[in-house]
């Protein structure tokens, strides 16, 4: 039986674009956890004055973000600098998955409860100050563009947990933009209802991010397949390979994000270098971004000790 460890063949330049990549998350989560707590607090007291529900609820994503962004910067500094030990042999890499799933959870609460708190003001409606919630929603607009190009600038497509984050701010950009838009209605039409309005149609915006979040969050958790991934086109790659007679148990999932892992058994034909066909096998595998993957190698007669357990337990 042989094995083999593709992260201890990785090259270097692989690494620094790693360790670049991380550092980049980590400046970006900062700095927008710095903006967004900053003008949150502005929020929040804005809307209590001219009594917006639109303002008060872009502030409740915008603490939620606070949040979200203390957290996923936390989890970007733990999973990189506690090592992998005997307990935790990954280290602490899906603490930002645990992150990111929580961020998605507080998306969905915030949200429904924006929604809910919309629609009992269409039976008791509150008169709105629209000059105070324009200007305070422009200037909300601005902060949001600001802090969602510096998150652009980490990795908000590849990493799940920037990714999450990303969206907190784009439900706040958007929750700026429906509080101009029935602050510019009130003060041309006095129509008080464009406010609870304006907020049920960005919660519910926000609220399929969040469930897209949490899903993928719960999928990686539960050692889901890759989306990106076809475990089929990679069992059939492999099999074809000389001196490979089958593959079984093949296993594939994410340890966090951008860290891919595979593990599979592989029976040889007799006589088959095995040297050689495990070569094959991680050069076939190298085309789809495994981070960590672990090949067992089996003689045609090998003979599965669990199978056989197995088969015995049903027999008695």
């Amino acid at each position: 039986m042989e094995s083999t460890d593709f992260s201890k063949s990785i090259k270097s330049l692989k690494k620094d674009d790693h360790a670049h990549g991380h550092s980049a998350n980590r400046n970006a989560l900062l700095v927008s956890f710095l903006m967004i707590t900053g003008f949150m607090v502005v929020e929040f007291i804005g809307g209590l004055f001219s009594h917006s529900l639109a303002l008060l609820s872009d502030a409740g994503h915008m603490l939620s973000d606070s949040i979200s962004l203390g957290l996923s910067f936390t989890a970007l500094l733990v999973g990189a600098k506690v090592a992998a030990n005997n307990k935790k042999t990954f280290g602490y890499r899906r603490f930002e998955i645990l992150s990111a799933l929580f961020n998605g959870v507080l998306l969905l609460a915030i949200s429904s409860w924006i929604v809910v708190e919309a629609v009992l003001r269409f039976s008791r409606p509150v008169e709105v100050a629209s000059t105070e919630m324009l200007i305070i929603a422009v200037i909300g607009l601005f902060v949001n563009l600001a802090v969602a190009g510096i998150l652009m600038k980490g990795e908000a497509k590849e990493n799940l947990n920037v990714h999450s984050a990303f969206i907190h701010v784009i439900g706040d950009l958007l929750g700026s933009v429906g509080a101009i838009a029935a602050a510019v209605v009130i003060a041309l039409t006095g129509w008080q209802l464009a406010d609870p309005i304006a907020s049920i149609i960005v919660s519910l915006i926000i609220l399929k991010s969040g469930w897209q979040v949490a899903r993928e969050s719960v999928n990686i958790l539960m050692e889901s397949k890759p989306d990106n991934l076809n475990l089929d086109e990679i069992r059939l790659a492999v099999s074809g390979i000389d001196g490979v007679a089958s593959l079984h148990d093949l296993h594939v999932w994410t340890i966090t994000s951008g860290f891919l892992s595979l593990s599979c058994h592989l029976k040889v034909t007799e006589g088959a270098d095995r040297d050689e066909v495990l070569r094959n096998v991680e050069r076939i595998l190298g085309n789809y971004n495994l981070e960590h993957s672990t090949i067992q190698i089996e003689g045609i007669n090998y003979a599965d000790c669990h199978s056989d357990c197995a088969h015995h337990i049903k027999n008695n």
